[in-house]
């Protein structure tokens, strides 16, 4: 089974229809207000609109409360979600109707363990550098966490890599992890909240030679 490569973040229809057109399997629209790369609902609609059937769309929301849910749900196949405990997961899965991704921060080996209680309530966890206390956002920060405290670990889950990827970097994390799914947002942009088209092609074609 191939790797498939989500790109996260994307605001711009260019910007877009480069990941399209460089085969990205998803992509990804952020609604967190704090976030640069922070689209509203008129325009996440429109993007969402420009996507085909074969690119799955997600919505990407930071402890999200119902009204967020309800608003962006129409416009995606699935909601990746941040700072939302295993039944509040749960409840969005039933309130939506969507496919949900849970994002673990990892630090150490023990953050590993908060995947465990997702089972049941999410459909694929999303591994991510933990970002500092003090941080605004809770990921795209190109931070990465050490790729071998994901050895030997009992997924509860199907899971995907995030976190300080970039072209250079991604084929090592797909070889050294054995990821099947990688998420990238910062490692294809020129400024925060700027994607590059030529660095989306770049990461999606490191990707396709795993």
């Amino acid at each position: 089974m191939r790797t498939t490569a989500k790109i996260c973040g994307l605001s711009t229809p260019a910007t877009l229809d480069s990941a399209i057109a460089s085969g990205a399997s998803h992509v990804g629209f952020v609604h967190f207000a704090p976030s640069p790369r922070h689209v509203d609902l008129a325009r996440l609609a429109g993007l969402a609109a420009r996507v085909p059937a074969r690119v799955a769309r997600v919505g990407v929301l930071v402890d999200p409360d119902d009204a967020q849910v309800e608003s962006i749900a129409p416009f995606v196949d699935v909601l990746q979600l941040h700072k939302v405990a295993p039944d509040r997961a749960a409840a969005i899965r039933a309130r939506s109707g969507r496919e949900i991704w849970a994002a673990v921060p990892v630090k150490t080996r023990g953050d590993l363990d908060a995947a465990v209680p997702y089972h049941g309530a999410a459909d694929l966890i999303v591994y991510d550098a933990k970002t500092p206390d003090s941080a605004a956002l809770p990921g795209g920060m190109g931070l990465r966490f050490d790729w071998a405290l994901l050895d030997r670990f009992r997924h509860p889950l199907p899971w995907a890599l995030s976190g300080g990827l970039d072209a250079d970097a991604v084929g090592e994390a797909i070889t050294r992890t054995g990821a099947r799914l990688v998420d990238v947002s910062s490692g294809v942009e020129s400024a925060p909240g700027v994607k590059d088209v030529d660095k989306i092609a770049a990461f999606l074609q490191a990707v396709a030679r795993c």
